[in-house]
């Protein structure tokens, strides 16, 4: 039996960000990471933008810490290894091979899996669901011999996979039952604004349509759509969201139908068990209710609040303005707030002709979201003090 003082189980930024925080403030403590990915913890959002594009950056430069970054502070990397059991009463995890880890605390980095559309010939040969380093390989693989390529979703993930894919050689299809891109995060102005210039980039966009099925023997060749359209592909990118990834403790306290369940520490019901990134369901203190984010952003800095509380010597909740980061079509934008629901109207400071704008969203008199196109650093900063400002006073009223 092995025994560790901190269990880590995740490979993504949060797990990464976790470690940090264990070893800023407990130096000695025995942590173990395990992740069923064979590369270190690594940063996921370059994947849909400059790996897809060129290929690079390598999967290690990737990664925040290099393997001698863990070697020197003593964090034991078990990669490429699967967690087949979680036993929270005896604090036991056993891992493929048989072998089990025994910890006193636990922090969950799971992370999510693509959404699979459920309709026939969902698991062809070249129909891709981008989530990992290997899938974008795959896709850059795929792209030397196919030239009909489809990209299912308009959403946060499908503009920027999109947008890497312009250029490329393919003629591109974006298919998508949304009236038009970012629709659930954008203004309708500014949402048809962005239709326009895929459009004007040559993007073949078939929105408003929702997909019947992927035709072919082995492999995608045409993709019908549920109004009777049918057109090749000999490659189809699905991005229609994602799922926590809580198979490993479905049926116990640790899985809703959410997410993991934590408090303001970030901590389970199960005391010492932890959940970050895209399978923690946190309460929101500013916003109200439960929230459950899956950007890289939040991750890192709820990998960074877990590893702090799990060691008891530094307390602290997680208060944060969500915030999360994307390219579409050469533009860097930011999205601060509350995206829960659609805004029908926006505040446009700047100019969407010129690229560079920032776009606020109130809910009654309160300001909940903004977007920004191609802004400085610092103004997203301003804006998330703005929402926080704008929420104290809505609660004081």
């Amino acid at each position: 039996m092995i025994q560790r003082d901190y269990l880590i189980v995740g490979g993504g930024i949060g797990a990464a960000s976790a470690c940090n925080a264990l070893r800023q403030y407990d130096p000695k403590g025995a942590v173990t990471l395990v992740s069923n990915e064979a590369f270190l913890p690594y940063n996921r959002p370059e994947l849909s933008k400059s790996v897809l594009k060129n290929g690079s950056p390598s999967v290690d430069k990737l990664a925040d810490h290099s393997e001698e970054w863990y070697r020197k502070r003593n964090i034991e990397l078990r990669l490429g290894t699967v967690v087949r059991e979680f036993n929270i009463e005896r604090r036991l995890a056993v891992m493929e091979n048989g072998q089990a880890i025994e910890f006193r605390k636990a922090c969950l980095a799971t992370g999510s899996r693509p959404r699979r559309p459920q309709v026939a010939g969902a698991t062809l040969g070249n129909v891709v669901y981008l989530r990992t380093y290997r899938d974008v390989l795959a896709v850059r693989e795929i792209l030397a011999s196919e030239k009909h390529v489809v990209i299912v979703g308009s959403g946060y993930l499908g503009a920027e996979v999109t947008s890497s894919l312009i250029g490329s050689g393919a003629k591109l299809t974006l298919l998508s039952r949304d009236k038009s891109v970012w629709q659930d995060l954008l203004d309708p102005d500014t949402s048809r604004w962005l239709t326009d210039l895929f459009a004007e980039a040559g993007v073949q966009l078939m929105l408003n349509e929702n997909l019947n099925g992927f035709e072919g023997k082995t492999v995608v060749r045409n993709i019908q759509t549920k109004s009777g359209v049918r057109f090749p592909a000999g490659l189809a990118i699905v991005v229609i969201g994602t799922e926590p990834n809580l198979q490993l403790v479905l049926n116990t306290p640790l899985s809703s139908p959410g997410g993991c369940p934590v408090n303001e520490y970030l901590e389970s019901d199960e005391k010492g068990i932890y959940a970050v990134g895209d399978i923690a369901l946190y309460p929101d203190r500013i916003f109200g209710g439960a929230r459950r984010e899956t950007s890289c952003e939040m991750a890192k800095l709820q990998g960074a609040t877990a590893g702090a509380n799990m060691t008891g010597r530094k307390r602290q909740k997680f208060d944060v303005i969500p915030v999360s980061s994307a390219v579409a079509l050469g533009m860097h934008f930011d999205l601060v707030g509350d995206f829960v629901m659609p805004h029908l109207d926006g505040e446009i400071e700047g100019s969407r002709e010129k690229k560079n704008f920032i776009a606020r969203y109130h809910r009654g008199e309160s300001l909940v979201a903004a977007v920004l196109c191609n802004r400085k650093p610092e103004e997203v900063t301003k804006l998330q003090e703005e929402i926080r400002l704008s929420m104290q006073a809505r609660i004081k009223k």
